[in-house]
């Protein structure tokens, strides 16, 4: 069976009438019957009476017609789906966010999507490093990712910027420097450093070092830890100090204080994707995580 010659018999049983029927359809009565005796021949049973006088559907037409209006009502939904598929209003999109935007961009992200675009079914994976997202777009494990500027080996990626934070230092509620308004980052040079790994290399474990550097020490000791609320946790426990973007306020935890630093400290947050190949859907997140970023 073909789809014109189901719609041509849904239209002939509902008319009950060869003009009424080829007219609804804005095709030619002998086509029309042609099309009807084809069907008849092919599913091997007559589906309508005809006289001179009136049509009628046959037992068989009759169970014919609930299949027909199954079939032409899951058309008409693959018709709408293939729409939308195309306009970027349905699909899958995977989207890997590091772990200081896991907390404020992705339920923005989340929320967005489910009110905008509630067709679009979202895979979203936090508290992941620099490295794996990078390595996760070029396999195809995640259309978009959202990270920290300035890692290496990003070639044949397309990268959005989205914002700059200012890096904040995170402290035990109790220590000395946490009362004031401010921390001068030279004052911590004798405190160990709680700091995202160097293998796998994370963005801020450079960032946080070079900004030691530029105040004229180096962290005698690092605990290296791979979540960005573990770390948090390990300052609340008294393992050392840390330095974050000012976004990882919003984690809110009990024993740490997070207070601004007297230097201009920041970070790049940028949005990634490949340059190629993108199905409308990722454009479409693409689109919300920007949105929900720079607003």
């Amino acid at each position: 069976m073909e789809l014109r010659q189901v719609r041509s018999f849904l239209a002939l049983a509902e008319e009950c009438h060869f003009g009424r029927a080829a007219a609804r359809l804005h095709v030619a009565q002998p086509a029309l019957s042609q099309q009807i005796k084809q069907l008849e021949r092919e599913l091997g049973t007559t589906l309508f009476h005809r006289s001179t006088r009136q049509v009628e559907l046959t037992e068989a037409g009759r169970h014919l017609t609930g299949y027909a209006r199954a079939l032409m009502a899951e058309a008409e939904r693959a018709r709408a789906h293939m729409a939308e598929l195309a306009t970027g209003r349905a699909g899958r999109v995977s989207v890997g966010f590091i772990g200081t935007a896991t907390y404020d961009v992705l339920p923005r992200v989340a929320r967005t999507v489910r009110a905008r675009l509630p067709n679009i079914a979202l895979d979203l994976r936090g508290e992941l490093l620099t490295p794996d997202l990078v390595d996760g777009l070029r396999t195809g494990a995640y259309d978009l990712a959202v990270f920290r500027s300035g890692i290496t080996g990003t070639e044949g990626l397309h990268l959005t910027p989205l914002r700059s934070e200012r890096l904040v230092a995170v402290l035990p509620a109790g220590h000395p420097l946490a009362s004031g308004r401010h921390v001068a980052l030279g004052d911590l040079a004798d405190e160990p450093f709680v700091i995202h790994p160097a293998q796998p290399r994370s963005a801020m474990y450079d960032r946080v070092l070079s900004a030691c550097d530029r105040a004229g020490f180096r962290p005698s000791s690092l605990v290296e830890v791979g979540e960005t609320a573990t770390l948090v946790v390990f300052v609340a426990a008294g393992h050392g100090v840390a330095l974050v973007p000012q976004s990882v306020q919003s984690l809110r935890l009990d024993g740490v204080t997070y207070m601004p630093l007297a230097e201009a400290e920041s970070v790049d947050l940028v949005l990634a994707r490949r340059e190629r190949r993108n199905s409308p859907a990722t454009e479409q997140v693409a689109s919300v995580i920007e949105e929900c970023v720079r607003g």
